[in-house]
C-alpha cells in the first residue's frame, strides 16, 4: 500500500496490492453469505430467507410451457408466526408486494392473481394481507412463434413484512422452465392459491351509495351458504374507507348490506367500485377464505374530502402548511449555488478531509515516503500524480455509483458504502492486516510468492495509486465544511456536472500531497532516512488498530453485539493465519492449514452474524446532563407534532460511521452552556440516525438540499429552516439559539 520506508529489502511497509490480495483470502468466509456490498438486490436464486419470511419462486406448467399452454409462475411467501405481508390494498398502512419480471422475447407476464386477503386489526387500525403460506400467482403467455427449448424467468421482488414492526425485504430470483414436458411439482400450492382467489360475480342489482361519513353497500347474489354470517369487506381502491373503524352489516333475505366509515381525506371518487367480500378467516392459513369480487355501480355523489384527517388538530394543519411553504422556499434557498460555487466548496471540503482522524494514519505513512525519495524528484512527482489519480478516480467512481443507484430508485446518500456491514467488515479486515504488518507480526514478502512480493519495488506508482483509493474509501463517509451544499447540489445536476463536483472534491483531498511532491523544498525539509523510520513504522500500527476499533463500533450499530463479536473472533484467527504463513518448515504447514480451516469454519458458523442487520429501530432516547433535556429518536411525525406545538426543534442528522458527527456529539453538543441555552429556549432535541439505510432520513436530507451527514437543522413554526455548519462551534449554536 505504501512505498518502503526502510532500506532493508523485506522490511517494508505493505503495498496496497499485497494487502488487497490478503484481504481477498481473509474475506473468503463471507463470500457465501454476502447479499451484495451495498445492501441492494441479492444474487439470483430461487429462495430468499430471513427470520421473518421465506420467499421462493415457483413454476407450474402441467402441460408444458409451449405456446397456448397454461403456464404459471408465482412467488410463495411463508411467514414466520405473527408476521404478515400485504394485499394490493394494504389497508391503513403497509405496502403491497411488487413483482418485476424479466422474460425472453415472446413471453409476457400478466397481473398478479391476488388471493382473497384477511384482515389484521391493530388497535383502531386494520391492514389487509396474508400470513402463514401464500402463493401470488402470475400467468405467462407464450407467443406462437416462441421456439426456444426453455423459458428463463427472472424476478425482482420486494415485499414489506410486518408484525408490530415492519421490515422491507427484497430478492432476485431466477428459474428455467422447460418447454417440453410437465412442470407440476408445486401443483398443490398453485391449486390452493387458485381456490383462494375471489370468484368474479356480476353486479346484478348490487349498488354502492356514498353518504356523509359513510359508504352504504348493498350486495345481491352472494353465496347462499354465507347468509346470516359475518363477512369481511375489502375495497380494491385504497384510501376510500377507514379499514379499522367500527362498521355495521346486516342480512335481509339474500341481500347483504353494510355501512362502512368513509375516509375524510379520500382522494378518489370512482363511478364503479371494485370490492371483495368474504367470510372472516382465522389467522395462520395464508390467504383468507374464498371471496367474491364485484364491480358495483356508484349511485349519488361523493361527499367532499377533507385535506387532512379529522383527528389532526387545526394547529398541526396550520404548522404543516407553514413549514411546507418554508421548506419549499428554503430548499431552493438552502443551496443557492452556481456550479462554480459548488466546485469551490468541493475543493475546500476535499482539502479539509485530510484532517479527518480516520484518514490521517494513511496520509501520515504516505508522507514519510518522502524521506526515502527526497532526492528522487522524478519518483516523487510520479508518486504524487499516481496518488492524486487514485483519489480523484475513486471519488468519481463513488459519485457515479451513487448517481446510478439513486436513478434506479435507491434512497442513498454520500457515505452509503458504510451503511453495509459487509463493507465495514472488509475495511476492518484490511486495516487489521495493515496494522499487523506495520507491527512486524508478518512480512508480505514471506507469506506471498516472491514474484508478487517483488512487484512493489518494480511499480511504486501502483502503490501510490492504490493508497489514494484506500484514503478515499476511508474519507468519503465524512462531510467536511463546504462539502454539504456542494454534494446536495451535485446529486440534482446533470451527470457530467455532478461528476465534475465529485472529481473536484477528490482533487481537493489530493492537493496537499500533490503540491508537496512537486515542491522540492517540502521533501528537503523532511528528516533523512534512518533507524527512526523503523520505530515510526511500528508506532503507526496503533492508529491502524484504533481505526479497526472504530469500524467494529460502527458494525455494532448495524449487526449488534453478536456481529461485532463474530468479526473479532474472525480477526483473531486471521492474525493467527498470517503469522503462521511467515513460519518455516513443518510448523508453517501444520499451523497455516489448521488456522485456515478454522477461519473457514468460523466464517460458515458465525460469519452470517456479521452481515445480518438488526431488526430493531436504531437509536434510543439519550439523556443529557441537563435534567429534562433528552435526545429523542427522530421521525417525520414526531418532528411535525413538536413543531405544531410551537416548540423549536433541533435535529441532529448523524451516523455511527461519521467521525465528524461523533466529534460534534462529544464536544459542542455536550457543552454545558449550549445545553443550558437549549433548555432555556425549550428546544426539542431529535436525533436522526442514518447508520443503516433509512429512506425517511434520506428524504429529509434531500429536502434540506443535503446528501450526507452531519447536518444540523433548526425548525420553528412559520420560520425558515436554519442550517448550521458541519463542524459545530459553541458560538455558532448559541448565536442560532439566541435568535429563537
Amino acid at each position: 500500500m505504501f512505498p518502503s520506508i526502510s532500506p532493508m529489502p523485506l522490511f517494508a511497509v505493505p503495498s496496497v496490492r499485497h494487502a488487497f490480495g490478503a484481504l481477498l483470502l481473509a474475506l473468503a468466509p463471507f463470500s457465501l453469505q454476502a447479499q451484495g456490498l451495498l445492501g441492494g438486490a441479492p444474487v439470483s436464486a430461487t429462495v430468499v430467507q430471513s427470520d421473518q419470511a421465506r420467499a421462493e419462486l415457483l413454476a407450474h406448467a402441467p402441460e408444458g410451457a409451449g405456446p397456448g399452454q397454461p403456464v404459471w409462475v408465482g412467488l410463495q411467501i411463508t411467514h414466520a408466526p405473527e408476521w404478515h405481508t400485504y394485499w394490493k390494498n394494504s389497508g391503513d398502512s403497509g405496502l403491497p408486494t411488487e413483482l418485476r419480471w424479466t422474460l425472453p422475447p415472446g413471453v409476457t407476464a400478466g397481473p398478479i392473481g391476488w388471493p382473497t386477503p384477511r384482515k389484521f386489526p391493530i388497535g383502531n387500525l386494520a391492514n389487509y394481507g396474508y400470513d402463514g403460506t401464500v402463493v401470488l400467482p402470475v400467468p405467462l403467455t407464450v407467443a406462437p412463434g416462441f421456439t426456444a427449448s426453455h423459458i428463463d424467468v427472472q424476478l425482482d421482488a420486494s415485499w414489506l413484512v410486518c408484525r408490530k414492526e415492519c421490515i422491507p425485504e427484497e430478492g432476485r430470483f431466477a428459474l428455467r422452465i422447460p418447454v417440453q414436458g410437465s412442470t407440476a411439482l408445486h401443483g398443490a400450492a398453485f391449486d390452493a392459491s387458485f381456490k383462494a382467489a375471489p370468484t368474479a360475480q356480476a353486479a346484478l342489482d348490487s349498488r354502492i351509495e356514498p353518504a356523509p361519513g359513510v359508504l352504504k353497500v348493498s350486495l345481491a347474489g352472494l353465496p347462499k351458504t354465507w347468509r346470516d354470517q359475518t363477512l369481511e369487506f375489502f375495497p380494491e381502491l385504497p384510501g376510500v374507507i377507514e379499514p379499522g373503524a367500527a362498521w355495521k352489516q346486516s342480512w335481509a333475505g339474500e341481500r347483504w348490506s353494510a355501512e362502512v366509515p368513509l375516509s375524510p381525506h379520500r382522494t378518489d371518487s370512482p363511478t364503479q367500485f371494485a370490492l371483495v367480500v368474504a367470510r372472516a378467516a382465522p389467522p395462520g392459513q395464508g390467504a383468507g377464505t374464498t371471496g367474491v369480487r364485484i364491480e358495483a355501480p356508484v349511485q349519488g355523489d361523493w361527499p367532499a374530502a377533507a385535506p387532512l384527517p379529522a383527528a389532526v388538530p387545526e394547529a398541526l394543519q396550520t404548522a404543516l402548511a407553514e413549514n411546507a411553504a418554508s421548506a419549499a422556499s428554503d430548499k431552493t434557498g438552502a443551496t443557492p449555488l452556481t456550479l462554480g460555487a459548488a466546485l469551490l466548496g468541493a475543493l475546500l471540503g476535499g482539502l479539509i478531509l485530510n484532517l479527518m482522524p480516520c484518514v490521517f494514519p494513511v496520509l501520515a505513512i504516505k508522507v514519510t515516503a518522502f524521506a526515502k525519495h527526497a532526492d528522487d524528484r522524478r519518483g516523487l512527482r510520479a508518486n504524487g500524480l499516481a496518488y492524486a489519480a487514485g483519489v480523484v478516480l475513486s471519488f468519481v467512481a463513488l459519485g457515479a455509483l451513487l448517481l446510478a443507484l439513486r436513478a434506479a430508485g435507491e434512497q442513498l446518500g454520500w457515505g452509503f458504502q458504510l451503511q453495509s456491514p459487509a463493507v465495514v467488515a472488509a475495511l476492518a479486515v484490511l486495516f487489521t492486516l495493515i496494522g499487523l504488518n506495520l507491527a512486524g507480526l508478518f512480512e508480505f514478502g514471506r507469506v506471498l510468492p516472491s514474484g508478487l512480493a517483488n512487484l512493489q519495488a518494480k511499480s511504486p506508482t501502483a502503490d501510490a495509486f492504490l493508497t489514494g483509493v484506500l484514503a478515499t474509501a476511508i474519507a468519503s463517509p465524512c462531510t467536511a465544511p463546504f462539502m454539504g451544499a456542494s454534494l446536495g447540489l451535485a446529486v440534482g445536476l446533470p451527470s457530467t456536472e455532478a461528476l465534475a463536483v465529485f472529481a473536484t472534491l477528490g482533487l481537493g483531498m489530493a492537493l496537499p500531497y500533490l503540491v508537496a511532491s512537486w515542491v522540492p523544498a517540502v521533501a528537503r525539509a523532511l528528516p533523512r532516512p534512518g533507524a527512526w523510520m523503523d520505530t515510526f513504522r511500528r508506532f503507526m500500527a496503533f492508529p491502524m488498530f484504533a481505526t479497526v476499533v472504530w469500524l467494529l463500533w460502527v458494525l455494532g450499530q448495524q449487526s449488534g453485539i453478536d456481529g461485532t463479536a463474530a468479526l473479532l473472533m474472525l480477526l483473531v484467527v486471521l492474525a493467527l493465519l498470517v503469522w503462521s504463513l511467515g513460519l518455516q518448515g513443518k510448523s508453517r504447514r501444520v499451523l497455516a492449514t489448521a488456522s485456515l480451516a478454522g477461519l473457514l469454519w468460523l466464517g460458515w458458523a458465525i460469519g452470517p452474524n456479521v452481515l445480518r442487520l438488526q431488526t430493531d429501530t436504531p437509536g434510543q432516547a439519550v439523556a443529557t446532563t441537563v435534567p429534562g433535556l433528552i435526545w429523542q429518536v427522530w421521525s417525520p411525525q414526531v418532528q411535525a407534532d413538536l413543531v405544531a406545538q410551537g416548540r423549536p426543534v433541533f435535529v441532529d442528522f448523524t451516523a455511527a460511521w461519521c467521525v465528524t458527527c461523533q466529534y460534534n456529539k462529544r464536544t459542542t453538543l455536550a457543552d454545558a452552556t449550549v445545553l443550558q441555552d437549549l433548555a432555556k429556549k425549550k428546544v426539542a432535541l431529535l436525533r436522526a440516525d442514518w447508520t443503516r439505510r433509512d429512506p425517511a432520513v434520506t428524504a429529509a436530507l434531500a429536502q434540506l438540499g443535503r446528501n450526507g451527514v452531519p447536518v444540523y437543522a433548526i425548525y420553528q413554526n412559520g420560520q425558515p429552516i436554519r442550517l448550521l455548519s458541519e463542524v459545530l462551534s459553541v458560538e455558532e449554536v448559541r448565536d442560532a439559539l439566541a435568535g429563537l
